[in-house]
């Protein structure tokens, strides 16, 4: 009996120069110390969200993460031609149905003069988009409670709030594709949780890196015109790092379709897959963009579509690559994946190896290990992709 798709797993091998991608919280390069070496460190969570961010640009499903769902509504309400004061107190007492809350008091200062004394949600609220124009809709429904109730002035829980909290709590289970594929954890609403179908991987260097100090100044336009003036107006330093980068992450192909299943949309799980490998492949965290502009291309697209359980290739880098004979990274990385690859299919076997393929904008002959080999990444996602299929994974589901 053939194997069917459960993972699709995605192997990215990338170069990245001067940069500072993901800082701590000392502005440092994060760093990783494996295989006894230091290496460059890109977190998860810090690529997830450019895919993410890019997945909503490509395909329009946007989402939004706050804890000030009461100014969102406020917003939303004056927008729609509401007096200021009965927008406020709807905001407020929808953002203190969600749970526990705090208040902001009113700034007296040109930031916060439209939106006074709103309520904060101790929570990160995490729904669509349209989940706002929803709940502004429930606020106008109940006008007149709204109308009759207290203004929320201090800090408290649901019992604050003259909406009722069922109410509020079904529209932000509300979830769209964005959320059924990277998840949703609101403990503060009753089954608004989502198990994600999508596992990401820190990103490291797959040889041996350090960050490097750069030592800047910032000039004085004036001061610098004036002849018996000399100096800068600023000095500092900052860190960054260049590298190449393996990265890993996998879809659950069995979770996806049960969340889209799970949701009112008629979105295709072969569109939620070409969206998300492609925002993947191509987006890079923002960090230091101005100063760095590290938009590269990816040096290796691999995919898999497994039948079995993902399979990252990590373990590769374990030993650092080390620089080709006239320098580099890339190749050495690329040789020394191919060669875990094959290794990998040894030791597992490869009966549940439904699709392998790859594609690079310079590549053109790899070791069989890493499967068919295509010009571009329209036509590498789209074979991948329609080896995943959703057949088997519908079935199970239901």
């Amino acid at each position: 009996m053939p194997a069917r798709p459960r993972f699709l797993d995605i192997h990215i091998i990338q170069s990245v120069p001067f940069a500072n991608l993901n800082r701590d919280d000392t502005n440092s390069v994060k760093t990783v110390l494996y295989g006894a070496k230091m290496r460059t460190r890109v977190s998860s969570q810090s690529w997830k969200r450019a895919a993410r961010v890019e997945f909503e640009r490509i395909t329009g499903s946007s989402t939004l993460r706050t804890r000030r769902i009461c100014e969102a509504v406020t917003r939303e309400l004056l927008h729609r031609g509401h007096p200021q004061e009965l927008a406020e107190k709807a905001g407020a007492h929808i953002a203190a149905a969600v749970g526990k809350f705090e208040v902001e008091e009113k700034v007296e200062d040109r930031r916060r003069t439209t939106i006074p004394n709103h309520v904060i949600t101790n929570a990160m609220i995490y729904v669509p988009q349209a989940a706002v124009a929803e709940l502004a809709d429930y606020a106008e429904e109940h006008r007149e409670t709204l109308e009759a109730a207290k203004d929320i002035t201090k800090k408290g829980d649901t019992k604050a709030s003259a909406l009722p909290k069922a109410a509020v709590d079904a529209i932000l289970r509300s979830r769209n594709d964005v959320i059924n594929l990277f998840g949703r954890m609101l403990a503060e609403i009753d089954r608004a949780g989502v198990d994600g179908a999508v596992q990401v991987a820190h990103a490291m260097t797959t040889h041996e890196a350090d960050a490097d100090l750069d030592y800047f100044t910032a000039v004085d336009d004036l001061t610098s015109t004036w002849q018996d003036a000399t100096g800068s107006a600023h000095m500092g330093h900052a860190e960054f790092s260049a590298g190449t980068f393996y990265r890993y992450a996998t879809i659950d192909l069995d979770e996806l379709t049960r969340n889209l299943a799970g949701t009112d949309n008629t979105t295709d799980v072969h569109e939620v897959l070409t969206g998300f490998l492609t925002a993947f492949t191509l987006a890079v965290p923002q960090a230091k963009k101005n100063s760095t502009a590290p938009h590269t291309l990816p040096h290796l697209v691999h995919l898999a579509v497994r039948g079995d359980r993902p399979v990252s290739f990590a373990a590769a880098f374990e030993q650092p690559v080390r620089p080709g004979a006239h320098g580099g990274n890339g190749a050495p990385a690329v040789t020394a994946l191919a060669q875990y690859a094959a290794a990998a299919g040894s030791f597992l076997g490869t009966s549940h190896l439904i699709s392998s393929s790859w594609t690079s904008p310079e590549l053109k002959d790899l070791p069989e290990s890493l499967g068919q080999c295509f010009d571009g990444l329209e036509a590498l996602i789209a074979d991948a992709v329609g080896h995943a299929g959703s057949t088997g994974s519908q079935d199970d589901a239901a």
